[in-house]
């Protein structure tokens, strides 16, 4: 990959007021986990925070979702719990970052050797 290109891979649950969004960091330990639910989640999540979007679908703004949200969306406010419900029941996304541009460093530019 070129500098600072990287591919971000999110778990989008649309709930019934809420949208919800979990991101993964390894997608093949994720999906080896649908299947052996002994694997930590640890072990592919990029953080256990649960973001919501303000009702803005997949792509809105991302918010740390408040425990308020969680209880009304899930019937509890423990975060493993509603981790993976959202893993569960979600759709897998992932969007490629694309390389940053421009100079990396114009004052290195006098010091090179020509």
């Amino acid at each position: 990959m070129t500098r600072g290109e990287t591919v971000q891979t999110k778990i989008h649950y649309k709930g019934k007021n809420e949208d919800f969004i979990i991101f993964v960091d390894d997608v093949e330990t994720y999906n080896k986990w649908k299947t052996d639910k002994s694997i930590p989640l640890a072990h592919f999540i990029s953080s256990f925070r649960i973001f919501h979007t303000n009702k803005q679908g997949a792509q809105g703004q991302l918010d740390a979702a408040p425990k308020n949200i969680l209880s009304a969306e899930f019937d509890t406010e423990n975060d493993d719990e509603v981790i993976t419900k959202i893993l569960e029941s979600g759709n897998l996304q992932q969007s490629e970052m694309p390389a940053r541009q421009g100079q990396k460093n114009d004052s290195m530019g006098a010091m090179s050797a020509h």
